[in-house]
């Protein structure tokens, strides 16, 4: 049977770029894989870093939109259905960072893919550092990591105390969702990503998962009303960092924890991570004009404004 690995986090965790140092080890173990990018949005910008993957011995492949979480699973199933009849080794899933675990679970259960695959392992990619979280971000960060089998720290500069600090917010957050697991510094992988050698790895990988019992205080379409697209649109390079800024600063804004997206420039594309703690900037080979702003009560019209002193494209629109 294939093995579906599920790597879970919030949103600017570093999901992707976990998954494509794991993905990596596989290949070198002579794996032939699949990645799944599953998210409950309307569009997929972390694909875009996948693309280095693609490969006879890798497929990449994407769920994406929805009109509500039951649509979303369905098309889960759908593409998983025809995975299974491609007798893959491993088969990665990464989440949009709002996930619902036990569609997770529940889907691999399901006739007939119950046949074809079982749960790897569950990896959860926590950061070290971070915000106060705000209830709902805090529901996804311990209901995500409930299941694992491992906790992989993200950001990590090598002190103790970001090991207890990042445990201390991850109890906290279970305790407040019912949950009665808890974490120690036994079940974390903490140290720098450059320095994880094929043993960690190899522990990642079979780390297996822990099904546990919380309380579900929230559905992904409830956390989706927190999430805008900006589209169409077209930012001079050398402003683009100062938009950001201005949005995460603007408390008319809302509470924004991520702007995601992918905008153009005279030599291609620019793929944009940006938390309130760092904001990323990358090439990339190919994009959708996009930002997509997620948070906590965002006010897509008070985004807008900011943008729009910014943008010089005549098609922008946003919803």
């Amino acid at each position: 049977m294939t093995k579906v690995d599920l790597i879970t986090g919030l949103l600017g965790s570093g999901k992707t770029t976990f998954l494509l140092r794991y993905a990596r080890y596989l290949f070198d173990k002579g794996m032939r894989i699949a990645v799944l990018v599953n998210d409950l949005g309307a569009v997929n910008v972390d694909m875009l870093l996948l693309q280095e993957l693609k490969s006879e011995r890798c497929q990449l492949e994407m769920v994406s939109g929805g009109c509500d979480q039951h649509c979303h699973r369905r098309r889960f199933r759908t593409q998983l259905i025809a995975l299974g009849m491609q007798h893959f080794d491993r088969v990665i899933v990464e989440p949009s960072g709002v996930f619902d675990m036990d569609e997770f679970f529940d889907v691999i259960r399901d006739e007939p893919l119950d046949r074809w695959f079982e749960t790897g392992s569950v990896i959860t990619v926590i950061e070290s550092g971070g915000d106060q979280l705000t209830d709902q971000m805090q529901y996804l960060f311990a209901s995500e990591a409930a299941c694992c089998g491992r906790l992989l720290l993200s950001k990590y500069s090598g002190s103790q105390e970001e090991v207890t600090d990042a445990l201390d917010r991850l109890n906290s957050a279970l305790e407040s969702i019912s949950c009665d697991r808890r974490f120690t510094s036994d079940d974390m992988t903490a140290k720098e990503w450059n320095d994880l050698t094929d043993d960690d790895m190899k522990v990642l990988m079979d780390s297996g998962y822990r099904l546990s019992s919380y309380i579900k205080k929230y559905s992904p379409d409830d956390i989706l009303s927190g999430v805008h697209y900006f589209m169409r649109l077209s930012v001079p390079v050398e402003t683009i960092r100062e938009l950001l800024s201005a949005i995460m600063d603007d408390k008319e804004c809302g509470k924004v924890y991520r702007i995601k997206g992918a905008l153009p420039t005279d030599s291609g594309w620019l793929k944009v991570n940006a938390t309130p703690a760092e904001c990323e900037l990358l090439p990339v080979n190919e994009g959708q004009a996009v930002l997509i702003v997620i948070g906590d009560h965002v006010c897509a019209e008070a985004v807008d404004k900011h943008i729009s002193r910014y943008n010089i494209s005549p098609d922008y629109v946003f919803i």
